[in-house]
């Protein structure tokens, strides 16, 4: 580091770089591990759900599990597939023997896991129906029970947490920067690329390991997945879809992306490129005669440094406006990337929630209809005209015109890969509900009535147990959703234009103590020049917006990972939707707010040294 700097700063820097990174790095297969288990547990709920709802119509734990690891997303249901495969590779002798040992590696982390399960097994040695049912119920409240209880814990003791986050990553860098341009005015040798590193690398590191400390103590249980991932048909909804009349193209969001983040790029290098090109400086306002190009407001200003005499800059307005196309190239483009790749397949699996909403209600008229004897290709058609007009309508209209236009039977009515229902509506609960009514409608109507007015009474319960979470979460969740959307981006537009404005000042000032100690000579000359030594050089407002800007996009990419963390688990679609919203939101406010206050800010200024150096 010696070597290749020649600076102090960056020895210091790496030496308590490396000792600080030790503990982080002995816990990175900790937190590796967690993120592991934290995708896995996302999937508990819906595992206990569709083994439960299985064995009800069919008291069979290798079917129940096997149903379960159809339904489910990795990891977890690779997990329940290795249960099954040990038993086929005969690692061991059963099915029970096979799952407790599975069950074994959750002892620590989710024990009401354990217990639901054991609660599934012992419903296999129950002699009587109605105690058999009892013992599956009973297994389900206790994952939903027990889960509630963990968030209720977690939230409560997730308040000092993010009160430190918010204040390390947010308040002290922002309070930080009002005071930083009075810094380096006054001391020599603090250059924009020391504050480069503490803001855009030292901060950012550490609010994201406190971040992800805050996620690793997430209890398990509950939490959406990435549909796309499920169901290899959507991925094509992951890029930019272009119709040109029957021919359907595809683009990568990335090529646009790229596009507009390299021509954002290049714009805010313009005063940097001016510079080396040898292109003259020019500037708008009134003429100064004190000032590089001649009038009062200049697109560049380079300043002879009164420390070493070598050229910098740039200082102008022109230029600091222009830096503002630097924290926009990266904002833009990344949350364009997020936002175009998660956009599609966010409409369809919010269409398909909107339709597991109303599939409860539905599933309760379908068996009530099927109580009543009729049959289900009757039913269904008979369930679609009461709920004409909804989601769930429409689905059951399309299973009932298959059924009655096409001759299907109500298994392909529903699954058929080209004119199936579900091609319409992808959804791993609607899916495994019409699955188990298919098998139970083999046993008879009434089989089938009872499984389904169960389906949807777990439904209904997990739906309330997760809107009590989102419930416990809110107050958490809004605090740092306003410090995304607002209160950061706004601060630091704020702080950008003050810090522009005392660098005007502060380079007018030492340009007037530069004429006047050379209009005084003699020995008297040593007053004003001790004077201007004070003021130093100073960062240009230029570089200093291009770290702030940085730091806000990456303050925002990283607390919306937090906050969707905190809500949602391991929800990668929702995580990609929310950062391709809050980077583009975050940064135009915040370029809008900056570009505003500098513009206003050293309109004021200039009119303020005019009046008084005139004077």
């Amino acid at each position: 580091v010696f070597l290749v700097f020649n600076s102090m700063f960056f020895i210091l820097l790496f030496i308590i770089g490396s000792v600080s990174m030790i503990k982080p790095l002995g816990k990175a297969p900790e937190f590796i591990a967690n993120n592991w288990r934290l995708k896995a547990s996302n999937q508990m709920v819906l595992s206990i759900f569709y083994v439960v709802t299985y064995m009800r119509h069919t008291s069979n734990l290798e079917k129940a599990i096997e149903f379960a690891s159809q339904h489910l997303s990795p990891p977890l249901s690779l997990d329940l597939k290795k249960v099954l495969w040990d038993v086929e590779t005969e690692k061991y002798s059963s099915v029970k023997e096979s799952l407790d040992m599975y069950l074994e590696t959750w002892k620590k982390w989710n024990i009401e896991f354990i217990e639901s399960f054991h609660l599934i097994e012992s419903s296999l040695y129950e002699g009587e129906e109605s105690r058999r049912l009892n013992a599956l119920d009973k297994s389900l409240d206790v994952i939903l029970d027990e889960t509630y209880e963990k968030m209720l814990h977690y939230a409560h003791n997730l308040q000092n947490p993010i009160t430190m986050l918010h204040m390390l990553g947010i308040i002290l860098p922002i309070l930080g920067l009002v005071i930083l341009p009075l810094v380096v005015s006054f001391m020599e040798g603090v250059k924009w690329y020391h504050l480069a590193v503490i803001y855009n690398v030292i901060l950012t590191v550490v609010v994201y390991y406190l971040g992800k400390n805050i996620l690793s103590r997430r209890p398990t249980g509950y939490g959406d997945t990435d549909i796309a991932e499920e169901n290899p048909e959507l991925k094509k909804y992951r890029n930019i879809l272009i119709n040109i009349g029957k021919q359907e193209f595809q683009m990568s969001p990335a090529f646009v992306s790229v596009f507009v983040g390299v021509s954002f790029f290049l714009l805010g290098l313009t005063p940097l490129l001016f510079h080396a090109i040898g292109i003259p400086d020019f500037g708008f306002g009134e003429e100064d005669l004190t000032t590089p190009c001649q009038r009062k407001y200049c697109f560049l200003e380079y300043r002879t440094s009164v420390a070493t005499g070598q050229e910098i800059g740039p200082y102008g307005l022109g230029a600091s406006v222009m830096s503002l196309f630097i924290p926009l190239s990266f904002g833009i483009a990344i949350g364009l990337y997020y936002r175009l790749r998660s956009k599609n397949v966010i409409k369809i699996r919010e269409k398909a929630k909107q339709l597991e909403l109303e599939f409860a209600n539905a599933l309760f008229q379908l068996g009530n209809r099927l109580g009543d004897n009729l049959p289900v290709e009757i039913a269904v058609g008979k369930v679609a005209d009461v709920m004409e007009g909804t989601v769930s309508g429409s689905f059951f209209q399309l299973v009932s015109l298959n059924i009655r236009r096409l001759g299907m039977s109500i298994e392909r009515a529903i699954f058929d890969p080209l004119h199936g229902a579900l091609v319409s509506f992808p959804s791993n609960l609607i899916e495994s509900s019409m699955k188990v009514l298919t098998q139970a409608i083999k046993k008879g109507p009434l089989i089938a009535a009872q499984a389904l007015t169960n389906v949807s009474r777990y439904i209904k319960e997990i739906h309330k147990v997760n809107e009590r979470l989102k419930d416990l979460m809110a107050d958490i969740i809004a605090s740092m959703r306003s410090q995304i959307k607002f209160l950061t981006p706004a601060i630091a537009g704020v702080v950008i234009g003050i810090t522009s404005m005392i660098t005007a000042i502060l380079g007018k000032l030492s340009g007037q103590l530069a004429q006047v100690t050379s209009s005084v000579g003699g020995t008297d000359a040593a007053a004003p020049t001790g004077i201007l030594g004070l003021f130093g050089d100073g960062i240009p407002t230029y570089h200093f917006q291009m770290i702030v800007g940085v730091y806000v996009v990456q303050i925002t990419f990283i607390l919306t990972v937090i906050a969707n963390g905190v809500e949602n688990g391991s929800d990668k679609l929702n995580e990609r939707y929310q950062l391709g919203n809050n980077l583009i939101r975050s940064t135009l406010l915040y370029v809008f707010i900056s570009g505003a206050v500098m513009l206003l800010f050293n309109i004021i200024a200039g009119r303020i040294l005019t009046a008084t150096l005139s004077a």
